[in-house]
């Protein structure tokens, strides 16, 4: 299906776009996260929740303006905002589920969520947004 997708010129250009700004959102949301679950000692949940608020709405003016700017034939910003909204509630779903497994059960260092907040929560939303929210 990536193959597919990246096959696509207008979707090879969505997907570097994503990659950079949702790249500096991700980064955004990891530092803040890392920052008050380490050296501030914040429970990791929280901390990640933190994360996300700090990289929210810079997400949705990125995407929207950005990334995926002319991609289909929403133009309800309050529907298409709505949308955004659930996305950005399973990418929190999911970086709360890497940070809960990995620093709670499994035990690891607040260092550990990081790698899948980099590597599958994006692929996740940048899907979600292709083709739902921004589609």
């Amino acid at each position: 299906m990536i193959r597919r997708l990246v096959a696509d010129p207008a979707t090879r250009g969505q997907l570097i776009r994503f990659i950079v700004a949702g790249g500096a959102v991700t980064v955004l949301a990891v530092a803040v996260y890392w920052t008050l679950a380490t050296p501030f000692g914040v429970p990791p949940l929280l901390a990640n929740f933190a994360g996300y608020v700090a990289a929210v709405l810079s997400g949705y003016v990125l995407h929207s303006r950005w990334s995926f700017k002319g991609h289909g034939d929403r133009e309800d910003p309050a529907a298409r905002g709505a949308r955004f909204m659930v996305v950005s509630a399973i990418s929190l779903a999911l970086n709360s589920l890497w940070v809960w497994l990995l620093t709670g059960p499994l035990g690891g260092p607040t260092w550990w969520p990081i790698l899948p907040m980099l590597a599958i929560t994006p692929i996740v939303t940048f899907l979600l947004n292709r083709k739902w929210v921004f589609g």
